[in-house]
């Protein structure tokens, strides 16, 4: 095998064992915000503010399929955009849960309990984020020492 041949073998199987950690499933966020999300849907299933309700619901559901559409995006520059995405929902319903007490969508316990779920699964997106581009970086600096040895 040619010296390029099987650096070229070594990054596919490398990535490989990467990604197989990348199952939404797995993902102690996604379960989370699965769990969000239907409490989202359970609050304002008899809500006939249509407008509020499609919005809160939307940016609940945004969460989680950010987040899985980022597992299987390819690259990890892409996963953390996703993942960014994801963040931004949080913030999104985080907010509008203070609309939702405000005009008795909720009760204050269920703001309170959803807003701290939220905040969780922020930060665990943060702290994702942060693995994976420590992750990458050490990826670049492996490749580029494997191209200079060469």
């Amino acid at each position: 095998m040619s010296a390029d041949i099987l650096k070229d073998y070594k990054t596919s199987i490398i990535t490989r064992f990467l990604n197989m950690g990348r199952c939404i499933e797995n993902l102690y966020i996604w379960t989370e915000s699965r769990k969000v999300v239907n409490a989202i849907y359970y609050i304002m299933r008899d809500n006939r503010d249509y407008g509020f309700k499609d919005q809160i619901q939307r940016a609940a559901v945004s969460i989680m399929n950010n987040i899985a559409e980022g597992c299987e995006s390819g690259s990890d520059a892409k996963y953390i955009n996703f993942l960014n995405i994801a963040r931004g929902s949080c913030s999104e319903v985080r907010s509008m849960l203070y609309l939702c007490e405000d005009f008795n969508y909720c009760s204050t316990e269920e703001r309170l309990k959803l807003q701290d779920q939220i905040k969780q699964i922020a930060t665990g997106i943060v702290n994702l984020i942060e693995k994976i581009s420590t992750r990458s970086k050490l990826q670049t600096t492996s490749q580029r020492d494997n191209k200079t040895t060469s």
